[in-house]
């Protein structure tokens, strides 16, 4: 049985998935499922609208995503060469961050992440 520490139960985060190809529609259904899920993007227009739809969320640029004091996490599911420019936005925008494997395809980028004050990588 679940132990009631009698604090309010914290609101769940508020995460965008960016990327909705065939891996990103599984963390799209999962955040979901989970109550988290705010916002998509996708570099395709079309497959952002049908994921957002889907869910019942928004398709957001990925400029307003990242702006958007809505959103608490990112979920990055895009190809891997964008991937450590895309961790790099939202860093820079204040975002928690999720990658999907590889971090970046480049080592001395990757490495680089995890010396910002206040990242902490998983591997």
């Amino acid at each position: 049985m679940p132990v009631n520490s009698g604090k309010p139960a914290a609101a769940s985060p508020r995460i965008a998935v960016v990327g909705c190809g065939a891996w990103g529609k599984n963390l799209v259904r999962n955040f979901k499922a989970l109550g988290a899920l705010a916002a998509v993007h996708d570099a395709d227009a079309d497959s952002a609208r049908s994921s957002a739809a889907e869910a019942g969320v928004a398709a957001l640029s990925l400029d307003d995503l990242l702006a958007s004091d809505e959103i608490d996490g990112v979920v990055i599911a895009t190809p891997a060469e964008t991937h450590g420019a895309m961790a790099r936005m939202a860093l820079e925008a204040g975002k928690h961050t999720f990658v999907e494997k590889p971090l970046s395809l480049d080592v001395a980028e990757a490495g680089g992440f995890v010396t910002w004050p206040g990242v902490v990588a998983w591997c």
